[in-house]
């Protein structure tokens, strides 16, 4: 494949999220050896190492996204139109930049609004930049020649937000990989809680998600763990991974309410891999989820995991695993009784749980792009 390609998106990082994804589909196009434009903030080191990847730094001014998606936009505009002219492809992210081409759809602005937090100007500031991210969307996703959504989910979140014909949304799920999230063996398990130095008799569920608004439902599940420690100790652990501007609230309010001993705040984290591996249960009561990349991970790892029905990975559940879904996120009792059926159905649901990690770790990342690239091929 010798065609040019350009991609445009924020950043092609292994952080996570569209980004890790991002990354992924960068590197597949680097191996084929054709030129690979990335037009971004960063990216990830790999990806220098290639000769036919070019690198078109765009700068983020006060580090803000806000303030860098206009740039984003021009610089990934002017690629984007001598990329089509040379016969190439050209790839964005949802509102990023207005261009023909293929758009990918990671997160549907269209389709949740966080509630604002925080003083005047963040509230402001965050009501700003949601209706100017709508609009941008709406603008890219008519102007692209074909949508690319991560889930069914975001196909039918993006048509009802936007009205783009559904038959110009194609579904394209996530990759994995395999190497880095799989499931530990018994030696590993006990060597990771040892270096984490978490108690081997105790049980525990982590929690992976920013702490800065409501999306991803802490404070649901942090009712739910004070109702579980009520009339004494519990006997799992939560470890919090994640940050934000309410994490410092959220360690108070355990301080007042005497969970500090069962609940610790682990901040941000580049160990996710080695904590999945020492961790019996992942927890996302999330609010809106185009996706769920980490909830993906945590099963591949072999964790089941907790996350809301309307999560575009709960589509890969299986019947068999129909309980680990939480119908409404808002629900603190629904939350309690699903989080005391793991804790009785640890055994029983072990089986299906091995079964869905090796089905979604026999999908790698290379997997995802060489279908991207297809799609793209065909009707980008």
């Amino acid at each position: 494949m010798r065609r040019p390609y350009t991609l445009i998106a924020g950043d092609f990082v292994a952080t996570g999220g569209m980004d890790r994804a991002n990354l992924a589909l960068a590197l597949w196009l680097a191996k084929q050896g054709g030129p690979v434009r990335l037009v971004a903030h960063r990216i990830d080191e790999a990806l220098r190492a290639y000769p036919n990847v070019r690198f078109v730094h765009v700068p983020k001014p006060a580090n803000s996204y806000l303030l860098g998606e206009p740039l984003l936009d021009a610089v990934g505009r002017a690629w984007a139109l001598r990329t089509r002219a040379e016969g190439g492809r050209v790839l964005a992210n949802g509102g990023n930049c207005v261009v023909p081409g293929a758009n990918w759809v990671h997160y549907v602005h269209g389709a949740y609004s966080s509630e604002p937090v925080g003083g005047v100007l963040r509230r402001l500031k965050g009501e700003v930049s949601h209706r100017l991210y709508e609009r941008e969307e709406r603008k890219a996703l008519w102007r692209a020649h074909v949508v690319i959504a991560n889930s069914e989910r975001t196909r039918a979140d993006l048509v009802a937000a936007t009205g783009v014909p559904a038959a110009r949304v194609r579904v394209v799920y996530y990759g994995s990989d395999p190497e880095t999230f799989h499931p530990a063996s018994v030696e590993a398990r006990r060597a990771a809680r040892v270096a984490l130095e978490w108690p081997s008799h105790r049980r525990v569920a982590l929690f992976v998600g920013g702490l800065g608004d409501r999306r991803k439902g802490f404070d649901t599940l942090f009712e739910a763990w004070s109702r579980l420690n009520a009339h004494g100790d519990w006997g799992v652990d939560l470890k919090v991974v994640g940050a934000g501007a309410q994490r410092e609230a959220w360690e108070r309010e355990a301080q007042v309410r005497g969970l500090h001993s069962c609940i610790q705040f682990l901040g941000f984290r580049k160990d996710v891999p080695v904590l999945l591996s020492a961790a019996d249960l992942l927890v996302a009561p999330t609010r809106y989820e185009a996706y769920g990349l980490g909830v993906h991970e945590a099963l591949c790892a072999g964790l089941p995991a907790l996350v809301s029905r309307s999560a575009g990975v709960a589509e890969r559940y299986p019947s068999t695993l129909r309980e680990l879904l939480l119908t409404d996120p808002e629900d603190v009792a629904g939350l309690v009784r699903a989080l005391e059926a793991w804790r009785r159905n640890e055994e029983v649901w072990r089986g299906p749980v091995t079964a869905l990690s090796e089905s979604l770790r026999s999908r790698t990342w290379d997997d995802m792009a060489s279908e991207l690239v297809d799609v793209m091929e065909r009707e980008g």
